[in-house]
């Protein structure tokens, strides 16, 4: 008997899979070479929730830096990362620079609400002192990102395209070392 499934459950399933296999084991220590400026591709838009419910848009960061990380609550690797993307963000405030997470619990944990994922990382965010906007992932962006696992982030430059990609757990000195070259370019 064939059993039919609908994309979004697909991609539930595919996510929650690669996912199981991502842990603090995984990729550490993530480099990324700067992609040169003329050959930039537009980051890829989306639409997506901060945790009181307004919608933002990658085009909202235009004229900064920015640093784009896909993380979920139960990720080893992400809770890696957690506190040094708290320092980058702390330590770039006064710069055309921002870190925004991107929560793909409703993915990783299977929740069948964004509303129930809210309900799970709120929490997470507040326990782990997160003082960068946090916005609630979709199943459209593993295609979009090419998502295969998480940790992945994505830096972005003034101009919204993407300037480096890392997957995996990223090397922290190498992400400050692109983050200053970035907002070092007109």
């Amino acid at each position: 008997m064939r059993m039919l499934m609908g994309r979004s459950a697909m991609y539930s399933i595919v996510l929650a899979l690669v996912f199981a296999t991502t842990n603090v084991s995984g990729q550490q220590g993530a480099h990324a070479t700067l992609v040169p400026e003329a050959s930039r591709t537009a980051a890829p838009a989306f639409q997506l929730a901060d945790s009181s419910g307004t919608n933002k848009q990658v085009t909202d960061y235009r004229g900064k830096v920015v640093l784009l990380n896909f993380w979920a609550t139960a990720c080893g690797g992400c809770q890696m990362e957690i506190p040094w993307l708290i320092d980058l963000d702390s330590a770039h405030k006064s710069d055309s620079f921002i870190v925004v997470g991107v929560s793909m619990d409703t993915s990783y944990e299977g929740s069948k609400s964004a509303d129930q994922a809210w309900s799970q990382v709120k929490p997470f965010v507040a326990n782990h002192k997160m003082n960068y906007p946090i916005l609630m992932g979709d199943a459209t962006l593993i295609t979009s990102y090419k998502l295969g696992s998480v940790p992945a982030t994505y830096l972005i430059d003034k101009q919204g395209r993407i300037a480096a990609t890392y997957n995996g757990v990223a090397e922290k000195s190498d992400v400050d070392s692109n983050v200053n070259k970035l907002l070092a370019e007109q």
